[in-house]
Formats: structure tokens, sequence, C-alpha cells
């Protein structure tokens, strides 16, 4: 079995794409992303997944992408900010090196600007956000390997301290 070096996970806003495409330019690893990766299964963006077929299809369609990614995937993995709140999923990463980006919520909102496409964000979203993580955080607390806090940090500054915290070395180390 392949397994990620690395699998981040966070709210949104948190950087997973863009800190997971740092990371592994820098380990010469490719990048995987499970949100990209379930639109191109369902042929369509995820807002359009939660319109037509609704949350727990999409989440279903998650938990698929996940494991499909956690056994066949060996550079780095960026989850959706609520791949953690299936069983199955937290099961799955128990064995794997994950670090959870942790971001105040005035960071996110600078970062996503809490009006992007975000279906759970649609309605009153810094308030949702807060519930979403009230919710959210002690899942990402319960599969992290590490915690990086991304407050006021650049992405390659966030990079660098999640090499730091599991120890990895870049090619060029």
């Amino acid at each position: 079995m392949t397994a990620p070096l690395v699998v981040l996970v966070g709210p949104p806003g948190s950087g997973k794409s863009t800190v997971g495409r740092e990371l592994a330019e820098r380990l010469g690893v490719g990048f995987r992303d499970t949100d990209a990766d379930i639109e191109e299964t369902a042929g369509k963006p995820i807002p359009d997944i939660f319109v037509d077929e609704g949350e727990p299809h999409f989440r279903e369609l998650e938990v698929r992408a996940v494991r499909a990614a956690a056994a066949g995937h060996a550079g780095v993995l960026a989850l959706g900010g609520g791949a953690v709140m299936a069983g199955a999923t937290r099961e799955l990463l128990r064995e794997l090196p994950v670090v959870f980006l942790e971001v105040p919520l005035a960071d996110a909102v600078k970062r996503v600007g809490l009006d992007a496409p975000r279906p759970l964000l649609a309605v009153n979203p810094r308030a949702r956000w807060r519930e979403l993580m009230e919710a959210r955080r002690p899942l990402y607390l319960e599969v992290a390997t590490a915690v990086v806090d991304t407050a006021g940090r650049t992405p390659e500054q966030v990079a660098d301290a999640v090499l730091e915290a599991l120890e990895l070395k870049t090619p060029h180390d």
C-alpha cells in the first residue's frame, strides 16, 4: 500500500491546497486534493453536488475519495474541511501523518473572503464558520499527528512548520 507523506486537514481558509502544493514541490512528490477528486468523479463542482444530491451524498463521495487517495497516493494529500466528520475517514487517518492547519476566523475571512462558493458557508458565513469549527476542531485534533498554527504566516512559513513538525527532509536538505 502506498501512503501519503503528509495529509493536511483543517477548515476552509486554512491553506490546505496552497500549503499542500508548496510542500509537494519541496518534497518532490505529487499533490492531491480530495475535493478535486470528488468534482472529477461527479463531473460537477461541489456546490452543485450539495444542491443536486444533498450533503449526505457528497459525504459518501468524500469517504470514497479519501479512502482511494489514502491508499494510492504517496505525496501530499489535502482533505476537504468536513472530511473528518466521517468515522470511517478518521479511522483511515489514524495510521497516517496528519497535520491540522489551525487558522483564526480573521485569517480565514481574508483568505477565502467567505463569499466563495462554499455550500456550508452560504448563509451568515462568519457564524456558520464558527459553528463548523466548534464541531470539527475536536475531530481535527483527534486525527492530527501535529498541529500547525497558520495565523499571520505565509504559505512558505506554514510549509516550513509542517516539515519541521513531521521531521520530513526535502531533497535539498
